[in-house]
């Protein structure tokens, strides 16, 4: 059991980040800060997560007693972000472009403990099968992605029926890679 000598400020409003931290049974708070989450265009996917990431844990600079665990997730699809669908038909154009192909998620993620900033990224590979019109449809009404960066979650229908097989970690699509967030909260326990 991990028993960290600060407490935890989850700086998201990720109800699966959320979830996830409470079940690697972690004692958080969730705290909140606005932040310009734009960035420079020549950076790769991975360097966009952890730029974001950091953008966010340097919002609690103030901050030296808690830890401070802020992520972002990108998801790519040959060289295109793929970010949170503003409406129906930008979801509607993301899911046709995950249907039949691979595409890759990356999560960066920032922890501030004690003024300090660490940042990491993972990168997991994800294998859809070809859906109909229909299908979107159905997953757009009934699912309402429009808080998933690439229009889908892992956890829902979507990832039931439509993603074939991951090549990476499942809780890394889910919005936190939760097995190298633990290896590095074990570091500074």
């Amino acid at each position: 059991m991990l028993k960290l000598s600060l407490p935890v400020i989850l700086a998201s409003k990720s109800p699966r980040r959320h979830e996830l931290l409470n079940l690697m049974g972690l004692d958080f708070s969730v705290e909140l800060k606005d932040v310009d989450e734009s960035f420079p265009a020549e950076l790769s996917p991975a360097e966009i997560a952890v730029y974001i990431a950091e953008k966010k844990a340097s919002a609690f600079e103030g901050n030296p007693n808690a830890i401070v665990i802020t992520a972002d997730t990108i998801v790519a699809i040959n060289g295109e972000i793929l970010g949170k669908p503003s409406d129906h038909t930008e979801a509607r154009s993301m899911l046709s472009k995950l249907s039949g192909s691979t595409h890759e998620v990356f999560t960066g993620v920032s922890i501030n403990h004690k003024g300090k900033l660490s940042s990491f990224y993972d990168r997991t590979e994800v294998f859809c099968r070809k859906i109909n019109h229909d299908e979107i449809e159905h997953y757009i009404n009934n699912f309402q992605p429009f808080d998933k960066a690439g229009s889908y979650g892992i956890q829902d229908w979507f990832g039931l029926t439509v993603v074939e097989k991951i090549v990476g970690s499942y809780t890394n699509v889910m919005g936190l890679p939760t097995e190298k967030l633990y290896q590095y909260l074990l570091k500074i326990s």
